[in-house]
């Protein structure tokens, strides 16, 4: 049977007053390079857009995962976009960037990547989200709601399918390693690790029988750069329905904004808002965090779609907690734990402000 992959990724190439939004320009020049690639037939269809001042990458073809021509394609597409931007001086064009030389694939090299070879089921929707301001770790909670949490997801109670679970491939983002653990049976393990979402992140989800449910992108910019260079702005793909979690429970994680980091400077805590393409954009305090989802039926490798699905009134609830927990957050103005703690902020510019007060420090009497 034929392979679709699904390759979702993305970079933050510049943007318009700010930390603000991907320009018009930048995003028409993107889909003209991929609508050259699909007309050559490197990819099959395509999708471009954006959450708040990443650029965002859809595609979909027969090529596998970590596919060279694949992530040259983005590579190069994020390049003429960044060309772009920095001609009409965008603020921070080309950030993630890293690199000045692809190398065959571009994790490592700034971008975000998720991706996942498939075959494809006689109905096969899918829903890809896409944040801004946060962390990869934004995703532990959501999907251990959606893959393990019988009060989220009523398929893992009632839906034969599901009953005997999933598996969690946890990646340590700082040692580069992964675990597996199944649940329910390992549960309290995989709560152990994915607590510290800036470590431990939810990399790939499986059935109980290995059936990919779900990926990840996993770069941490700060761990490539050694540096604050902006916040990594995490995407994710699910596969809805037909022995898997049902579109409404895969959306109902979301209906809960829990605190993530990044926001201001990525130095700061603030609820994940879920919004529509439309409110795909960060404004107050560059924030608050957004997520952003599309929903798409895959077709014999072609995208069917997509339809926002953010854009209903059954989140306005959830919006509304947002900003009052985004009130909330703020009153602590620099103090923990709005601010995020110190393992977190090294790589923000805040050490540089400590340096200058190191040595006035003298020894208590």
């Amino acid at each position: 049977m034929v392979k679709t992959t699904i390759s979702v990724i993305k970079a933050d190439i510049g943007s318009i007053a700010g930390h603000h939004k991907v320009y018009e320009e930048c995003l028409e020049v993107a889909r003209k390079s991929l609508k050259e690639a699909k007309e050559k037939g490197i990819i099959h269809d395509f999708y471009v857009t954006n959450c708040g001042d990443d650029l965002q990458l859809i595609m979909t073809h027969r090529k596998g995962e970590a596919n060279p021509e694949i992530h040259g394609l983005a590579w190069e597409t994020f390049k003429k976009a960044a060309e772009v931007a920095k001609k009409l001086h965008l603020y921070a064009a080309g950030q993630d960037l890293l690199k000045e030389t692809f190398s065959g694939n571009i994790k490592g090299m700034g971008p975000g990547v998720a991706e996942m070879e498939i075959e494809e089921r006689p109905s096969e929707p899918i829903v890809i989200f896409m944040a801004d301001k946060t962390e990869p770790g934004a995703w532990n909670l959501p999907l251990f709601k959606i893959f393990a949490d019988p009060f989220n997801t009523a398929g893992l109670v009632i839906d034969p399918k599901m009953h005997d679970g999933f598996k969690f491939e946890v990646m340590d983002v700082y040692e580069n390693k992964v675990v597996t653990l199944k649940c329910p049976e390992e549960m309290y393990d995989l709560l152990a690790l994915i607590g510290t979402p800036s470590r431990y992140v939810i990399y790939r989800v499986y059935r109980y029988d290995g059936l990919l449910a779900a990926v990840s992108s996993t770069t941490r910019l700060s761990l490539i750069a050694g540096r604050y260079v902006g916040k990594d702005d995490p995407v994710c793909i699910i596969r809805a329905q037909h022995g898997l979690p049902a579109l409404g429970e895969i959306l109902e994680a979301f209906a809960f904004p829990h605190l993530v980091a990044g926001w201001m400077r990525g130095s700061h805590a603030g609820p994940l808002m879920p919004v529509s393409q439309k409110d795909a954009k960060c404004t107050r305090f560059d924030g608050p965090p957004r997520v952003l989802g599309l929903g798409f039926q895959v077709c014999e490798s072609r995208l069917i779609g997509p339809v926002d699905l953010f854009d209903d009134p059954a989140f306005d609830r959830a919006r509304l907690m947002a900003n009052e927990i985004a009130d909330y957050m703020r009153l602590h103005g620099p103090f923990m734990p709005h601010r995020l703690g110190p393992e977190e902020m090294e790589y923000t510019t805040l050490p540089k402000v400590l340096e200058k007060l190191k040595d006035r420090f003298k020894p208590a009497e």
